[in-house]
């Protein structure tokens, strides 16, 4: 990891176990907060100011845009990133791109899952899956349930079937 000048990272609580986990190869700039009982995956990116509250987790691949704050007990999806100034208050699907304040989502982060090694029908099955999430006007619940037909034979729609339903805080919509 390579972790820049004036970040905090905070210990977990002792009703937490005690556990904040930040995994391997990451980018943590200038000025960011990671907060007590985090939980950050591998190969991540916070740009500086980025601020994590308590309880957060992030998975592998993320990119956090500069003065990104994110609430307690939001999770981040893998491949997701953030625009700077994002105020993240639920959960980011993998590979979906959000800004704003409060956080929108925008699209997927195509160009990140290229640089990852994502082919063209990968990043194609995970277009229709965003399409399905965010752009048919479908209930969560029934949009839901057509991802659940898509995940056969998509290993990365079901990666986000499964973030979806073990979302405790609902998500960006």
């Amino acid at each position: 990891n390579t972790i820049r000048e004036f970040t905090t990272i905070n210990r977990g609580t002792l009703q937490d176990g005690g556990l904040t986990r930040i995994g391997n190869d990451n980018w943590i700039m200038a000025y960011v907060h990671i907060a007590h009982a985090c939980v950050v995956g591998s190969h991540t990116i916070f740009a500086n100011a980025a601020s994590l509250a308590g309880h957060v987790k992030v998975d592998d691949y993320v990119i956090l845009g500069g003065f990104t704050l994110v609430h307690q007990f939001c999770q981040i999806g893998a491949h997701a990133f953030t625009s700077m100034g994002s105020l993240i208050n639920r959960d980011v699907p993998p590979y979906v791109t959000v800004a704003g304040n409060f956080a929108e989502p925008k699209g997927i982060n195509s160009e990140g899952l290229k640089r990852h090694g994502f082919d063209a029908g990968r990043i194609t099955s995970i277009k229709r899956a965003y399409k399905t999430l965010y752009k048919s006007g479908l209930p969560l619940a029934d949009a839901r349930a057509q991802l659940a037909e898509a995940a056969d034979g998509a290993p990365d729609v079901k990666i986000m079937l499964d973030f979806i339903d073990r979302s405790e805080r609902s998500l960006i919509r």
